[in-house]
């Protein structure tokens, strides 16, 4: 709805109208943007559980492997034994030739299996480091978590207390709007908040960048109410 080209309106007022409108929605961002910062700390925490927890994983999957292998390694050293034993009792020379020939895949095959056995022992003592390192960064995320929420809760705090006294200060400056366009006030700045106002910035709006008349600029240097022909911000000079 357009004003009446008729209307006037202390420029001042309007420039002080906007100035606290644009301090409601900054602070507003602010109080808005706090939770977001406190979440995204506490995800970096999160993250470096899912890390820890996932090092600590590999370590048990290592190990689970490592002595599996252990006990292949003695079950076959049993089986070897007992091989041994037989060689006593051969029957025959091919008998104990087979026997001689399966001891010695049999110990080829521990001799393999050692050595992936100290791979594997090797492989948890680094895996076991990685949990370490990762249990000290965790730490380190908690304590500056804690710290980083503590500060923006007490910022949080400053900034509502900034927040009421600025809305209490931007009700008083409500009260001086003419009565004849009160409603069309409330309108605007309940839709648009510091859109609703605009300085005029080069003979242009500054809240769209329409170009003025050279008409509506001297009726706005008159005290007259004058809103933007596109975006109908309510102009004021700086």
């Amino acid at each position: 709805m357009a004003v009446d080209k008729n209307i006037t309106f202390d420029g001042d007022l309007l420039r002080r109208l906007h100035s606290l409108h644009l301090q409601v929605s900054d602070l507003e961002s602010q109080l808005a943007r706090g939770p977001r910062q406190i979440k995204a700390s506490e995800a970096i925490v999160q993250q470096c559980e899912e890390d820890l927890d996932n090092a600590r994983a590999d370590v048990r999957s290592a190990t689970m492997i490592c002595d599996e292998k252990q006990l292949q390694l003695k079950s076959r050293e049993d089986h070897i034994e007992q091989l041994k034993a037989k060689l006593n009792t051969a029957a025959s020379n091919k008998e104990f030739n087979l026997l001689k020939e399966q001891i010695a895949a049999d110990e080829q095959a521990n001799s393999v299996q050692s050595d992936e056995i100290l791979e594997g022992l090797e492989r948890i003592d680094s895996l076991n480091e990685v949990v370490v390192e990762a249990e000290k960064v965790l730490k380190s995320k908690i304590a500056e978590q804690e710290q980083h929420t503590k500060q923006v809760q007490t910022r949080l705090e400053k900034v509502k207390s900034d927040l009421e006294y600025i809305r209490e200060e931007l009700a008083k400056a409500e009260k001086q709007v003419p009565a004849s366009v009160k409603s069309e006030y409330v309108r605007l700045t309940s839709s648009r908040g510091d859109e609703a106002l605009a300085a005029i910035e080069d003979d242009s709006c500054g809240g769209c960048n329409q170009m003025l008349t050279t008409h509506m600029i001297d009726r706005i240097r008159l005290g007259f109410l004058i809103e933007c022909p596109a975006c109908a911000a309510w102009l004021y000079r700086k």
